[in-house]
């Protein structure tokens, strides 16, 4: 373990720039909100609806359940490794080798850049609603803005991302109440949401789970700014936890909400699904609802343009990329050169694959991931020389977190 985990010297030479440890708990748990929020459920709501029906509201709930046992495991490891690259650095800790640290940290990195590619294109569709521009070319642009504002600076793009998530809060709630109080009641009754108990419909259900479990991605995308982060022992636990109940009992409500007032044939496969609750609002409320999507898919981008370049960086640090991309502007302290290279990345995949090709993706990587990094600290909590943490939890919880991982990507695939 002596070249393992915190016990390796992540440091540079002095002379040379670190990262700014400008993140408190408020922020940090903006910056979770703004990449789940903005990842998810602006963008997925039909995609799920598709594969579900009118039970796409369980498919969230059932992806939540999932999510929070290893929500849990990462509270611990944030706490006894606060790195950059944490994903990375958690499965070589656990497993003690350094041969999964470079795919565990390129499959955090890309399921950043594939969810970002998702979210652009979802963009590109609400953008198009109002300027008539293609959406491939309004997705790139989205990418290359969103791209500039992460190179500014983590305190600067951060604040940024945790005003426009309160917008995004905002929105939701605005979809809740005009779609289970306005006037259009063209949507499912209240009584479909109950599901039956056939073989196909739970089926359904457990494959949009999968779908669902992409409104997720987020949290997990929080350890990868720890060396941004004040005090992260104290930080991350309560950031990481705040962030998934908040996004649960949104994600609940709008999407009952959405099913209850749109009909299931104009739902289906939308990629801006959330403004059709407004179909038959004043304009000047569905014109408002349009703009708060377009930032909200923005702030989505833009966190995930971070977390992958800071995976990026920490890999590079740690001897296992180009040393290149471990560069940080003297000027922004920001990892400069591997955000040049996510932007690039993800403005190419925006023009490869459709959104919910790019969403399904997304999820078994990240599912992947979760399943690597509940096994690892099952085996850190058997070691006596593992790192403490102050915020521990008992063995069944990353268990679970590993179980309900692999049922949850075999639902996929039934």
């Amino acid at each position: 373990m002596d070249q393992i985990g915190t016990d390796r010297n992540f440091d540079s030479e002095p002379s040379e720039p670190t990262l700014l440890r400008a993140l408190n708990l408020p922020l940090l748990t903006l910056y979770g909100l703004g990449v789940t929020i903005g990842a998810g459920i602006y963008v997925l709501v039909g995609a799920t609806a598709e594969v579900a029906g009118t039970h796409a509201p369980l498919a969230f709930l059932i992806a939540a359940v999932v999510a929070a046992f290893t929500a849990l495991s990462y509270t611990e490891l944030a706490d006894r490794f606060p790195v950059s690259a944490g994903e990375a650095i958690y499965v070589e800790a656990g497993f003690e080798t350094r041969r999964l640290t470079l795919p565990v940290g390129l499959l955090v990195a890309l399921s950043g850049i594939v969810s970002a590619s998702a979210i652009a294109i979802g963009a590109g569709a609400y953008l198009q609603g109002i300027t008539g521009l293609p959406v491939s070319v309004l997705a790139i642009s989205v990418v290359v803005a969103m791209g500039l504002l992460a190179a500014w600076g983590i305190a600067q793009s951060v604040t940024v991302a945790a005003i426009v998530t309160l917008v995004e809060i905002a929105g939701l709630l605005l979809v809740i109440s005009w779609g289970l109080a306005g006037t259009r009641s063209t949507g499912a009754a209240a009584a479909d949401l109950v599901p039956d108990f056939s073989s196909d419909t739970w089926a359904g259900i457990g494959a949009a789970s999968l779908l669902a479990f992409f409104a997720f991605v987020g949290f997990e995308d929080m350890v990868n700014v720890a060396e941004e982060v004040q005090e992260p022992a104290r930080t991350y636990p309560r950031a990481i936890i705040l962030t998934l109940v908040i996004a649960t009992l949104l994600y609940a409500a709008t999407t009952t909400a959405v099913i209850l007032s749109v009909p299931m044939v104009e739902l289906a496969g939308s990629a801006a699904p959330l403004a059709l609750v407004f179909a038959d609002a004043p304009t000047l409320l569905r014109d408002l609802f349009v703009v708060i999507a377009i930032v909200a898919t923005m702030n989505g981008i833009l966190i995930q343009i971070i977390m992958a370049s800071r995976v990026f960086f920490g890999l590079a640090r740690g001897g296992h990329l180009p040393r290149q991309l471990s560069a940080i502007s003297p000027l922004t302290r920001t990892p400069i050169v591997a955000t040049a290279l996510v932007v690039l990345i993800i403005a190419v995949l925006t023009q490869a694959l459709p959104i919910e090709t790019l969403a399904e993706r997304t999820s078994q990587i990240v599912l992947i991931v979760f399943i690597l990094v509940n096994l690892a600290l099952l085996r850190l909590k058997s070691r006596t020389t593992a790192p403490a943490a102050e915020f521990s939890i008992p063995r069944i919880v990353p268990a679970i977190g590993a179980v309900s991982g692999v049922a949850l990507m075999l639902s996929g695939l039934l």
